[in-house]
């Protein structure tokens, strides 16, 4: 995985509350087994009409948004436990996302995935949104080591559990940190 402690970008709103894993990344593609490739079906039956067209209504169709960090409505992740909802993300090119509720085993997967689940309150994620729609050039830093969020005038701390931290950081997946952990190991 990247090495992930600080994010400096514009961010694409996506206002929507609830959205399942299979608005992420539709059960029609979870064929593959590599990771690579699901970018390009992020919220397809969104981004797409029937007969393979665009949908110019879509945030991710509009030029205006683009950016690392993808900022959602509440419940985000809820629905199946699909890891490829978090590689579909990364693959697009989110490295955060930013919402007031995941879905536990959303949370788990991004995390697991190099992805950031940075969740604010209910009021923030509002102010957020509404930044976004005055500015949508807006640049929001997330330092990962510090665990804080500025954008605007808002500056907030979020939880991290220190274990994910660490891998994020360092670019690890589970079995990278039980690597970093052989000396020790072997001198113990």
């Amino acid at each position: 995985m990247k090495k992930l402690n600080r994010i400096v970008s514009t961010a694409v709103p996506l206002p929507i509350e609830d959205i399942d894993t299979d608005q992420i990344i539709p059960a029609r593609f979870l064929k593959a087994v590599s990771k690579e490739g699901f970018g390009q079906n992020l919220f397809r039956d969104w981004r797409y009409h029937n007969d393979g067209t665009l949908s110019s209504d879509f945030v991710l169709n509009n030029d205006t948004f683009n950016g690392q960090i993808l900022v959602a409505g509440r419940n985000f992740g809820c629905g199946s436990s699909r890891e490829h909802a978090a590689w579909s993300l990364a693959d697009y090119g989110f490295s955060v996302v930013i919402s007031s509720f995941f879905a536990d085993i959303f949370r788990g997967n991004a995390l697991n995935n190099g992805i950031l689940p940075l969740q604010v309150g209910q009021d923030v994620l509002h102010q957020i949104f509404a930044i976004i729609e005055k500015d949508h050039r807006t640049i929001f830093e997330i330092n990962i080591d510090e665990q804080t969020l500025k954008v605007g005038d808002i500056q907030v701390t979020f939880d991290l559990d220190p274990y994910k931290k660490v891998c994020l950081i360092n670019g690890y997946d589970d079995i990278d940190y039980l690597l970093s952990l052989k000396a020790a190991v072997q001198q113990f």
